[in-house]
């Protein structure tokens, strides 16, 4: 072993034992019990790419790693019962979501969602006598929330095909079509790619798609006067003052109602993320954020609402109506 390797050894190691230092629940694992999962993760999303990589940029990337998903998950493959039971209580929804998500009929997803946990766990064993489950290419780069989407996506997706290639349909399916939209390719013989890096190639894809439809809600329960001065600035191209004019109050006011409509529309769409879909606050916060920039959904005809009746005149400039 050349000393650079011995030097990135000693960083993992380093890392593994801050990252369990880290974690609010370590799942009684030690140091070795997670360097394997911690160098493997290392490998593939760090040194792949940057061979070269220096000491402090190992160090750096291990510590964003998520520390308490990565504990249960590793707890899960290592037959920790408490930890499976924790697995199935936190994030059954957050399954059950997913499969509702990726599957054309309420049937089909309950079939789903009760076949992910077996796939999760494995259906064979592995040399160390423990059962081989998809739980291990969890890299704990990704949340685990997000992981679990995407690997429920992908399932789905692969029993789709199995299933075409055995009825020879001629048209796309849903499925189909979210495959190609997702930009996912197909999965090695063992029913799952790693290299295809689950975190990143469907969660975004699937949250992206409950953010929209979160959205979409939210957008549709506004009032009709707060509907249309989004309209009238975002889409309209009217300036704040000519807004605030249309619907008679000032320039002002129509900033600060503005700013209570963005606000509102964010936690209601972050509610319905967290209470229907069993997403963390810190996920629902990041992927409203991420997919707000790239939104696929028709905004504008959402916000198509009959013009209210004017009561009062606009607002003389310097003076503010109520509102």
């Amino acid at each position: 072993m050349s000393r650079k390797e011995q030097r990135v050894d000693e960083a993992i190691a380093a890392g593994a034992k801050r990252l369990l230092a880290r974690a609010q629940d370590a799942r009684a694992l030690d140091v070795e019990s997670i360097v394997p999962r911690v160098r493997a993760t290392v490998d593939k999303y760090l040194i792949k790419h940057d061979p070269d990589a220096s000491n402090d940029a190992v160090t750096a990337f291990i510590d964003t790693l998520h520390a308490d998903d990565l504990c249960l998950a590793i707890a899960c493959q290592r037959g920790d019962q408490a930890a499976w039971s924790d697995l199935v209580e936190g994030y059954g929804a957050t399954v059950r979501s997913a499969a509702r998500s990726a599957s054309p009929n309420e049937e089909m997803a309950e079939d789903l969602a009760q076949s992910i946990w077996a796939e999760l766990h494995g259906l064979k064993i592995n040399d160390e006598g423990r059962p081989s489950g998809k739980l291990a290419y969890y890299s704990g780069a990704g949340s685990l929330g997000g992981w679990l989407r995407a690997v429920v996506g992908q399932l789905a997706i692969d029993r789709h095909r199995r299933e075409a290639r055995l009825v020879h349909t001629e048209e796309d399916s849903e499925l189909d079509r979210l495959t190609r939209d997702a930009g996912v390719e197909t999965n090695t013989s063992d029913g799952f790619n790693p290299e295809a890096s689950p975190e990143d190639a469907l969660a975004n894809f699937l949250a992206g798609k409950a953010v929209e439809k979160a959205l979409a809600r939210a957008l549709k329960e506004l009032d009709e006067e707060d509907r249309l001065l989004v309209k009238l600035y975002y889409f309209d191209g009217l300036r704040l003052r000519e807004a605030g004019a249309v619907l008679g109050f000032h320039e002002a006011t129509a900033s600060r109602r503005l700013s209570r409509i963005h606000n509102d529309v964010r936690k209601r769409v972050e509610k319905e993320l967290m209470d229907e879909h069993g997403w963390t606050k810190s996920e629902a916060t990041r992927s409203v954020a991420q997919v707000a920039t790239v939104l696929q959904t028709d905004v504008e005809s959402l916000l198509q609402a009959p013009q209210p009746t004017l009561t009062q005149p606009p607002a003389a400039e310097g003076e503010s109506a109520a509102i």
